[in-house]
């Protein structure tokens, strides 16, 4: 299996609006636990790889978009147990000139390093991928491999995100984190104590989400999802957005990615303006990583015209 991580470390935050009101900030380093396979994708791939290596299986197969952290980080954790990997992409125009793309895309192009082999196909057939039609295809294709969903969430990967937070953490009153499928969030509700407030904050827009958490953590109630922080839904953002990630890493020495993180964080300061946290509160707030995925995001930008850049 892949090496073992390094463990994360609470760094606490100062900001203006912290003092006045006597809370305190930390943020868990996740994106600091692993060189290659940071935050939360480690998580959620840790149980998934020992289930197909116990159950004697050679490949990985997956799915994800073009600048997929969890695509990248099956590529990476593949390679080094000893997986051949296949990605399902969204965008089959990627797939006409794969050399351009690879030349283009940081994110593709790692993966290939690692040895990921691609297969890229129809966005309307994207929406159809888990359907037993698609996987035969595959399966005739490839030959025989474990199935990891799109963003890797799975009762799996729920198992491995209950263990981001440790007997240290109970001293927290609420507990924050970005959310994309929702297996994160469900692994920190099943680890919580009752006393702690999990709030998740939606990097995309729909409340499908909700129903997607209580899949995993039916049982428990003491979670909110956080729904006015996606800037207009999943890969969206804003000038502010952009302005506030390079503020905060020059406040605080840590990193954001505009997809992720960077919503978490905007809206936890917004609800400190706000005064949404009570005074004495203590905060802990899950740096899930997403950081590679910065460089393509850049380009992005600077393919639409645009001065602004994420400080890397």
């Amino acid at each position: 299996m892949f090496s073992e991580i390094q463990l994360p470390v609470n760094q606490q935050v100062f900001l203006p609006q912290l003092d006045q009101k006597e809370i305190q900030l930390f943020i868990k380093r996740e994106d600091q636990i692993h060189q290659q396979i940071s935050g939360n994708k480690y998580r959620k791939l840790k149980y998934n790889l020992r289930e197909a290596k116990g159950n004697g299986y050679k490949r990985i197969l997956t799915f994800g978009g073009a600048y997929s952290n969890h695509i990248l980080a099956t590529a990476v954790a593949g390679k080094i147990s000893g997986f051949e990997t296949i990605g399902i992409i969204r965008g089959n125009e990627l797939g006409r000139d794969i050399y351009a793309t690879l030349s283009q895309n940081p994110t593709l192009s790692k993966a290939a390093q690692y040895g990921m082999q691609f297969v890229f196909i129809l966005r309307e057939d994207y929406r159809k991928k888990m359907n037993t039609h698609f996987l035969k295809k595959m399966n005739s294709k490839f030959g025989s491999f474990f199935v990891i969903p799109e963003g890797g969430t799975n009762e799996l990967a729920v198992k491995g995100c209950q263990e981001i937070l440790t007997e240290e953490d109970k001293q927290f009153d609420y507990i924050c984190c970005c959310v994309g499928t929702g297996g994160t969030m469900a692994g920190l509700i099943k680890s919580s104590k009752k006393h702690q407030n999990i709030l998740g904050f939606s990097a995309l827009k729909g409340n499908f989400l909700k129903d997607e958490i209580r899949k995993y953590a039916a049982h428990q109630n003491n979670w909110k999802l956080m729904m006015d922080y996606h800037f207009g839904g999943y890969g969206k953002y804003s000038d502010a957005l952009i302005t506030f990630i390079n503020e905060f890493r020059k406040t605080t020495a840590i990193p954001l990615d505009p997809i992720y993180t960077g919503k978490m964080m905007f809206g936890i300061k917004d609800m400190l303006k706000k005064h949404l946290f009570p005074r004495g509160a203590k905060i802990l707030a899950v740096h899930t990583g997403g950081l590679q995925g910065i460089v393509g995001f850049n380009q992005r930008l600077k393919n639409k015209g645009s001065n602004l850049r994420i400080e890397i």
